[in-house]
């Protein structure tokens, strides 16, 4: 399905059900024994980090399987269509539910690390969060705006008709979740970052 920086995705199937299997690559530039210490930490991470996250109401897909040993991971298959395909006026009522998961992640405590319109799929009833894989443990207001800042840049780059709205969208859901004093804080680390140079300032 996909070929990523730290993982390859396959269809495939577990125990008769139509799955999802994520392998984390080797790194040939990093030390064999570091490199396979840090992708079995990370799978573990991961793994663990997919299910805790449902204890805070976030739905996320079922963990069927982890094999340390290969770095993989078995996920439930999810039928659905990604954010990032939906209709602009879609995406753009989507974001407040973004928001508001990204929200859900940050009250207690968690940075997922890839915040993009193609780590959400939407089903008949629910919004689903992918790709838990860069996700950490932080209360840290500058790690949280980097979540904010990297969907900020998607919606800039991959949604740019519906960018303004789709923001506007997703910050609104995600004041509503840890509050508009946290909320702010939050988005003028966004800007810090963005006069710092570190990423182009895209609005």
């Amino acid at each position: 399905m996909k070929k990523g920086a730290e993982a390859d995705i396959y269809i495939t199937t577990w125990n008769g059900r139509k799955s999802i299997l994520k392998i984390r690559k080797r790194k040939e530039y990093r030390n064999e024994i570091l490199d396979n210490r840090i992708r079995t930490l990370r799978t573990i991470r991961e793994a663990k980090m997919i299910s805790e996250v449902k204890s805070l109401g976030v739905n996320t897909p079922l963990v069927y399987f982890v094999d340390q040993n290969k770095f993989k991971i078995y996920l439930q298959f999810i039928p659905g269509k990604l954010v990032r395909d939906l209709p602009n006026k879609m995406i753009i009522k989507t974001c407040e539910k973004i928001g508001k998961i990204v929200g859900t992640l940050h009250k207690n405590g968690i940075m997922h690390g890839d915040v993009t319109t193609s780590n959400f799929i939407l089903t008949s009833d629910r919004l689903i969060t992918l790709d838990f894989g860069l996700a950490q443990r932080t209360e840290r207001i500058e790690d949280h705006a980097i979540d904010l800042r990297l969907f900020k840049e998607v919606l800039n780059s991959a949604h740019v008709a519906v960018v303004n709205p789709a923001w506007l969208s997703f910050l609104r859901g995600y004041g509503k979740i840890v509050g508009n004093s946290r909320k702010e804080q939050v988005i003028l680390q966004v800007l810090g970052i963005e006069k710092r140079g570190r990423y182009a300032n895209v609005i």
